[in-house]
């Protein structure tokens, strides 16, 4: 069995990266531009790196990083990587990827990025992954995530590919990864908020015309202050805020206190006072 690891770019230093910080921040909460820009790049560098020196014949399976019900940024860099890596492929008359999921049964409210390696293997490791192990009998696995800072993810899903007993060849692959160990993990939570200080900063990234809601996009603003939050709104289609509620309720983010005042103020706007849907003309 074959296990790969890849990724396009390596963190050396705490100021220089080999990608512009303020395009991840950007991607991270949901600028699809920016995903379509990373998905293309990591592809093409698999292409360059691995594929190009060793094809692989068998189909391959690309599988995201895992997710309840709202999809990870991963997820939107995940399309226009099989994008660019389909087109590769079929014009060396090789089978396109399939897709699946890892399921995840857990959701949490603290902030993957601020934390040290202990506690996220602390955190993580409550969560359990699930995948359809008989659709990927006799495939290559190329498991896709944007950026590896402690490997906390990757042992969780070393475990899940133990448990099913899967012997596929597998391959992981990142946008980043964190390869001097002297940085402290929290250098990811300087990347995603790089040019994210506050809730208005999204407001160019949502009403930009290339928006991808994820599940960072959908927590920061639930958890927000409630007065900046409430205004935070007076401009979003009712559109967005119905898809904001959407997503909540399918991560069960309605069972969480420390959601409910942004939650409820959106329930009882779009279905008892409608002032947001007559507000946009709906």
């Amino acid at each position: 069995m074959l296990h790969n690891i890849y990724s396009l770019h390596k963190i050396r230093t705490s100021v220089n990266f080999g990608f512009d910080a303020g395009d991840y921040s950007r991607f991270k909460f949901g600028d699809d531009e920016v995903a379509n820009a990373f998905g293309t790049q990591l592809a093409e560098g698999f292409i360059r790196e691995v594929l190009s020196k060793q094809p692989i014949h068998r189909q391959m399976v690309v599988i995201s990083s895992p997710y309840s019900f709202i999809p990870t940024a991963t997820f939107a860099m995940k399309n226009y990587f099989v994008f660019r890596l389909n087109r590769w492929l079929a014009d060396h008359n090789l089978p396109i990827v399939q897709e699946t999921k890892v399921h995840r049964t857990i959701t949490y409210k603290e902030d993957y990025g601020e934390l040290n390696a202990e506690e996220r293997m602390k955190l993580i490791g409550n969560d359990s992954f699930h995948i359809d192990a008989d659709f990927l009998a006799e495939k290559t696995l190329i498991f896709l995530d944007d950026i590896k800072i402690t490997g906390s993810h990757e042992r969780m899903i070393s475990k899940m590919i133990q448990q099913y007993h899967l012997h596929n060849d597998i391959h992981m692959l990142y946008f980043a990864e964190l390869a001097n160990l002297d940085i402290h993990p929290n250098i990811e939570n300087y990347l995603n908020y790089y040019e994210v200080k506050s809730i208005f900063d999204l407001d160019g990234i949502i009403n930009g015309g290339n928006f991808s809601i994820n599940t960072r996009v959908v927590k920061y603003i639930l958890n927000y202050e409630h007065g900046s939050f409430c205004i935070f709104l007076e401009n979003k289609s009712a559109a967005f805020i119905h898809q904001l509620y959407n997503m909540a309720l399918g991560n069960s983010y309605h069972t969480m206190d420390s959601y409910a005042l942004n939650l409820n103020y959106i329930k009882n706007h779009l279905f008892t006072n409608n002032q947001v849907l007559i507000q946009h003309g709906n």
